[in-house]
């Protein structure tokens, strides 16, 4: 099983593309509304408003074998913890030896949006990060199925 935070997700198309190559289903969650698939091994949800509903969501369902694809670092650490294999949208692997620095970097950059220190823009979505993914996310297919 894929499951995908989907809000704000840039790689949806990818992820049913790669899912769809592999054999693997699919499950969307959102806050909010997403475009219904007539595919069976496409699954969307939808979650209440609450603070991390999609998170806890996939987070209370996603274990050993599965992938999940976040760029919220506390979502991949808690995913991790359950041996899930993670990514993020821009091809960016979440595994044991990276998510304590990851989270570390997270806090980091919060704290210094809230003192002012940085601004915490976001770099634009590119092509590169785009086929950085859809390699990511066969590797990890690949492991999945092993």
């Amino acid at each position: 099983m894929i499951f995908v935070d989907a809000d704000a997700c840039p790689v949806k198309a990818e992820i049913l593309k790669v899912a769809e190559r592999h054999g693997f289903e699919v499950t969307f969650v959102a806050n909010s509304g997403l475009r219904p698939s007539r595919d069976p091994m496409v699954h969307n949800v939808i979650v209440s408003a609450g603070f991390d509903a999609a998170d806890n969501w996939i987070a209370e369902r996603a274990g050993e074998g599965d992938i999940v694809v976040t760029a919220d670092v506390p979502l991949a650490a808690r995913c991790v913890a359950t041996g899930a294999l993670v990514t993020g949208p821009s091809g960016r692997l979440f595994d044991k030896s990276n998510i304590g620095m990851a989270s570390a970097m997270r806090d980091l950059g919060a704290h210094l949006r809230e003192t002012g220190e940085s601004k915490g823009y976001n770099a634009a979505f590119t092509a590169r990060d785009r086929s950085a993914f859809l390699e990511t996310l066969d590797r990890l297919c690949r492991q999945a199925k092993r």
